[in-house]
């Protein structure tokens, strides 16, 4: 395979170091304090590294591990090995277009991988010039408007509806069998894990919470009240917990207190523990868990639920209730500032702002009323 890699010359690596430690400011008149400096420096470090989410810590790993194999490569190609230290403008853009051309990777992948060695470098203690990932992110802005590239990744999550809630909602409960299944048998879903399913992804979308914010609700976060319900989403990776109303629906099938309620009601007869986590896993035979659901096990039973319910057409996710409410909000009407409130959105998120646009796309368009 011939790439525009092969042609790359190894130039100087030498790394540039835009930041002088705060210790090495001082140590010519203090030495000591240049001592205690570096010792927190140093504690900083472990305690960041120690509170880091598990998942965040695993991919970044992968990320290096490709940073890694990117070394490899380039040494096989130039004859020269260069130390995993070497980030430079050269580097971090020839890794930009390796994984491009020769890991076929999704522009989306190669941004977070960009990120993922940043991180990793510095924890190293290697230093990462600001120009070097200046210019790798520059190097990958066209690779994001390609869309034969763009259809390498799995692409966004598309917007869930209350029309696609009642098809989840209401689907058979018998399920026939994959094409490739070995088992020809036709699966029946528990009535507790479809109570759970229909709780669970009612209630997701009427908070727009992520997946770990609904692993982590308890019992007691959820508040039944005249109006319907209150939420006290729990803080999650450092976000602000929030406290948000969720009104009873219209259709008893999305109707997310409904739901909720009857979701309670079979959870304690079967057995679950008063004031615990608010969703537990459902087995196939119908027995209840006792551990929280995990945030993948919520984020899959919405994509489970839309797959049975032959929601096809579109990739619906766990995040797919989330970006609904935003986008279903605006197309009724709801003010930004209560679907931002609801969602727990910073009020400069850019993700926030691109579903805004989105439910707005036909309000007051371009084309209506001009006469065509």
């Amino acid at each position: 395979m011939t790439t525009e890699l092969e042609h790359v010359e190894v130039v100087d690596a030498e790394l540039v170091d835009d930041d002088v430690p705060a210790e090495a400011a001082v140590e010519a008149h203090d030495p000591a304090a240049a001592a205690v400096l570096k010792a927190l420096e140093k504690d900083a470090e472990e305690h960041l590294d120690r509170i880091r989410p598990k998942k965040t810590s695993s991919g970044y790993a992968r990320d290096w591990q490709q940073w890694k194999e990117f070394h490899s490569w380039l040494a096989e190609k130039t004859g020269t090995e260069l130390p995993l230290s070497s980030i430079t403008v050269g580097t971090f853009v020839g890794f930009v277009t390796w994984l491009d051309q020769v890991q076929k990777a999704a522009p989306n992948t190669i941004e977070r991988r960009i990120t993922g060695v940043t991180s990793e470098a510095r924890r190293y203690g290697y230093t990462v010039p600001k120009t070097a990932t200046e210019a790798a992110r520059r190097a990958l802005k066209p690779l994001k408007n390609d869309k034969g590239r763009q259809a390498r990744g799995r692409g966004k999550a598309a917007a869930a509806t209350p029309d696609d809630l009642k098809a989840m909602n209401t689907a058979p409960r018998e399920r026939a069998p994959q094409p490739t299944a070995r088992r020809r048998l036709t699966l029946v879903v528990p009535e507790l894990a479809r109570l759970r399913d229909r709780a669970l992804n009612t209630l997701k979308f009427a908070v727009a919470g992520r997946n770990a914010e609904m692993s982590e609700l308890d019992d007691p976060h959820i508040r039944l009240v005249d109006e319907g319900l209150k939420v006290h989403v729990p803080s999650v990776k450092g976000r602000p917990a929030r406290d948000v109303p969720v009104t009873y629906g219209e259709n008893p099938d999305t109707c997310p207190v409904r739901c909720w309620l009857a979701w309670q009601e079979a959870k304690l007869a079967a057995g679950a523990a008063p004031d615990g986590p608010a969703f537990l896993p459902v087995d196939q035979w119908g027995h209840l868990g006792t551990i929280r659901l995990s945030p993948d096990g919520v984020g899959r039973a919405m994509a489970r639920a839309a797959q049975y319910a032959g929601l096809t057409g579109r990739r619906i996710t766990g995040h797919s209730g989330r970006r609904g409410l935003v986008t279903t909000g605006r197309k009724k009407g709801k003010r930004v500032e209560k679907l931002r409130k609801q969602g727990g959105w910073s009020a400069n998120s850019a993700v926030f702002w691109e579903y805004i646009d989105e439910g707005e796309m036909f309000e007051d368009a371009a084309t209506d009323g001009i006469g065509l």
